[in-house]
């Protein structure tokens, strides 16, 4: 069994199309369709069946599937950290983030690291909060930042970097939006525009507002952090965001408040798994970003 009939066979298992898969490999449809059959061989039984002009995988071949990728994501990872040995400054670093990291902690963090460290390259994935606890598990991700920090067990680790407080943030013209800051209950009769129903920071914030005693009307939702305060510029609602998707600047036609009672945090770090050892430049780049926060923490 050869390593390219598996990438071979990888490639025609995700498409269900030999001559997209042969186009896709930069090979020809004959050598594909070779390859799959000299697998089939040694294997001693069919992978696909044929459905018109598709091939779709027979049920031993969704199980060969499976075990296939697995194998695969782990020669790619030993070829990885073999070239990372040689110079970990060189490396490759598949990280995650979630849309509430994308506008300053992210950057802040890669432009910092990149300082030092400037041959390293960065794959980056923006997903939401299960997926991207998943793709660490499953080695689609050597790190995800994420916030809040997902409590530890037997896939992945977790590191907290900081802790962060929630603001409101309003309308420019709302009654409150002169205040030093506002209590919670203060918003139990706004309209709210969340993140939709699924997303950590949509169960954050209603979270919160249980514990103040009501239930956020929620009337519009976003999928991403400037969609949210979009919404709240044009006057739809409130919301409530973590502190740092602010820094850079609040926007036009809103004002952020600070929440007096009950006081309302995230946790935000990095996770990594347990099932592999991290590679050289993971290494690296998890020790810079510990320092840097440690460093930071001191200030605030």
């Amino acid at each position: 069994m050869e390593l390219r009939q598996l990438r071979y066979f990888v490639e025609v298992a995700e498409r269900e199309h030999i001559s997209e898969a042969a186009e896709h490999l930069h090979v020809a449809q004959s050598a594909v369709s070779r390859q799959i059959a000299n697998l089939e061989d040694e294997l001693g039984t069919p992978l696909f069946e044929r459905v018109g002009r598709n091939v779709k995988l027979t049920p031993i071949g969704k199980i060969f599937l499976e075990h296939s990728v697995t194998a695969l994501k782990a020669i790619d990872f030993a070829a990885k950290q073999v070239e990372e040995y040689l110079d970990p400054a060189k490396g490759t670093i598949k990280i995650g983030f979630p849309t509430s990291l994308a506008s300053y902690v992210l950057p802040t963090v890669i432009s910092a690291f990149k300082k030092e460290f400037p041959n390293v390259l960065f794959h980056l994935r923006q997903g939401s909060y299960r997926y991207l606890i998943d793709a660490v598990k499953n080695r689609e991700l050597n790190l995800a930042f994420l916030g809040p920090v997902p409590p530890s067990d037997d896939s992945i680790h977790t590191s907290i970097l900081f802790s962060e407080k929630i603001h409101a943030l309003l309308p420019a013209n709302h009654p409150l939006a002169n205040a030093e800051r506002i209590f919670l209950g203060d918003l139990r009769k706004e309209n709210f525009v969340l993140f939709p129903e699924g997303y950590i920071l949509n169960k954050v914030v209603v979270d919160a507002c249980k514990a103040a005693g009501f239930v956020p009307g929620i009337t519009s939702v976003g999928e991403d952090m400037d969609a949210l305060k979009g919404l709240v510029a044009a006057g739809i609602g409130v919301t409530l965001l973590p502190e740092s998707s602010l820094y850079d600047s609040t926007p036009r036609f809103t004002v952020k408040m600070p929440i007096e009672s009950p006081a309302i945090t995230r946790t935000v770090g990095v996770i990594y798994p347990t099932n592999r050892e991290l590679g050289p430049s993971e290494q690296v780049f998890l020790k810079f970003i510990d320092n840097f926060f440690s460093r930071l923490n001191q200030f605030l």
